[in-house]
């Protein structure tokens, strides 16, 4: 097969990976802004030849693993070059804003929406990984618009990953995906922003911090660049987890402040339902 991959970081590198592991014939075809990320990417041996215009009516699937804002840029454009059996997903973690931007494109039915829910705070093609989209939860958006002989491709691909299928259409996905992951990662950059604003004062109190706090902010290691546009084009759902978490924020506080120990027990211990929620996901991507 032969693979177009738009955007060499985390996500392109490690579908590049879990490509070839797939079929030691893939022929890897890359494309990133960064000169210096193409390089590495040679070097690494995540792609074959580099993308461009003479090559890419060529491919069976193009993969665009770029910030959001530019994947509303430069999909139509790829589109309007890919030959006749092309499929081009995206991995982008918003999915609303980028259906609507090629809605009405001619070739619109050689898009599909999707979204592997995996990733680490890790950036540019050395963070790459082997099995990054093994037995992983897929949201796939709009199928009903994709054409079903390139749709058949790409399901193929993602069942011999052994991937969870979810299908969602796009304004369901942007609100769900707000609460359980954009959430998360404004969490984590605004408690490493508190917590470097104190440090100014107390230089010891990062030696102090234990595996909880390391844990709590390590998705504020994560790329501005990649995430900056993500909370700007959900940024309607966005708002209204974060209303909703800073009155959860401003209820604890209140107890605190009245050494409503009873309330806060109690609040607690319903909280710690979240331990057998995520132990039944953690089962089921077991099996």
């Amino acid at each position: 097969m032969n693979i177009g991959i738009v955007g060499l970081g985390l996500m392109g590198g490690s579908f590049s990976k879990d490509m070839k592991d797939l079929d030691k014939k893939s022929v890897i075809y890359g494309q990133d802004k960064s000169s210096q990320h193409l390089k590495s990417s040679f070097d690494l041996n995540l792609i074959d030849f580099k993308l461009d215009d003479n090559n890419i009516s060529e491919l069976d699937l193009i993969l665009i693993s770029v910030p959001v804002d530019e994947t509303i840029k430069i999909l139509p454009k790829i589109l309007d070059k890919v030959g006749n059996n092309t499929i081009v997903v995206d991995v982008g973690s918003t999915k609303s804003k980028i259906c609507k931007s090629i809605a009405n494109h001619k070739n619109r039915r050689q898009f599909l929406a999707m979204h592997p829910i995996s990733g680490t705070e890790n950036s540019g093609p050395s963070s790459a990984v082997a099995g990054l989209y093994r037995g992983i939860t897929n949201i796939l958006c709009e199928v009903d618009k994709t054409d079903p002989i390139l749709l058949n491709k790409v399901l193929t691909i993602l069942n011999n990953l052994n991937m969870k299928i979810i299908y969602m259409d796009p304004d369901s996905h942007d609100e769900h995906i707000s609460y359980v992951s954009h959430l998360s990662h404004v969490t984590s950059f605004i408690l490493a922003k508190t917590v470097i604003e104190k440090e100014r004062n107390e230089k010891n109190i990062f030696d102090l911090a234990g595996s909880g706090f390391e844990s709590t902010v390590r998705l504020a290691k994560s790329s501005p660049f990649m995430w900056t546009p993500i909370f700007l084009q959900n940024k309607y759902n966005l708002v209204e987890a974060l209303d909703k978490y800073v009155k959860n924020l401003n209820d604890l506080k209140t107890k605190i402040i009245n050494d409503d120990q009873e309330s806060i027990i109690s609040d607690l211990n319903n909280i710690n339902r979240v331990k057998k929620i995520l132990g039944g996901i953690n089962n089921k991507n077991e099996k």
